[in-house]
C-alpha cells in the first residue's frame, strides 16, 4: 500500500477537512501541488496527494473549495472557478505558456468533471500525408467550460471547444 493511499484512507475523492485523520493527506496534497511556482490554490482546496499537478510552462489556478481526486492529472494552463471538482483519472492538459496561454483550459464555477475525462488544449496537424505527424506541429486552442456544467465520465474535449 502506498503512503498516499494510507494517508487519505483510500477515498476516491480528497477527504473532508473535518475528519482529523485526513489532515495529513490534505496537507501533503496541497504541498505537492504548490511546490511548482505556477500553481495557485484557493482557500479550502482539497487535493489528493495521489493527484499529479504540474503547470509545465503555464499556470494552474484553482478557486476556493475545489477538489482534485487521486489519479487526476492537471498540466499546463488551467483555470478553475470556485467549488469545482476533478474526479479520479481525469486528464486536463492546457496548451501554451504563461505568457501566451493560447490553449488554456478555462473552467467556470461549480463544474463537476467525472472520472476518466480528457481535455487537451492542443491538437496535431495531419494535412500532409508525406510528412510525419510529429513534424507538422500542434497548434493550441482554448477550451472553455461555463458555470455549473457536469462533464460526464469518459468524455473527451479537444482544443477549440466551448461548453456553456
Amino acid at each position: 500500500m502506498s503512503l498516499t493511499v494510507w494517508l487519505d484512507r483510500g477515498f476516491s475523492m480528497a477527504p473532508l477537512p473535518e475528519d482529523a485523520r485526513s489532515r495529513p493527506a490534505l496537507w501533503l496534497g496541497r504541498r505537492l501541488a504548490l511546490r511548482h511556482p505556477g500553481v495557485t490554490l484557493g482557500p479550502g482546496c482539497r487535493i489528493s496527494p495521489a493527484a499529479r499537478i504540474h503547470p509545465r510552462k503555464g499556470r494552474i489556478r484553482l478557486g476556493a473549495d475545489c477538489q482534485v481526486a487521486p489519479g487526476a492529472v492537471l498540466q499546463g494552463n488551467i483555470t478553475m472557478g470556485d467549488h469545482g471538482s476533478v474526479q479520479a483519472y481525469s486528464i486536463l492538459v492546457g496548451g501554451g505558456t504563461a505568457d501566451d496561454p493560447a490553449g488554456a483550459i478555462r473552467i467556470g464555477e461549480g463544474v463537476r468533471i467525472a472520472p476518466h475525462v480528457m481535455m487537451i488544449g492542443s491538437n496535431h496537424i495531419f494535412e500532409d500525408p508525406d510528412t510525419p505527424i510529429r513534424r507538422q506541429g500542434s497548434p493550441d486552442a482554448p477550451i472553455t467550460i461555463g458555470d455549473d456544467v457536469w462533464v460526464a465520465g469518459r468524455v473527451s474535449i479537444m482544443a477549440g471547444v466551448t461548453i456553456g
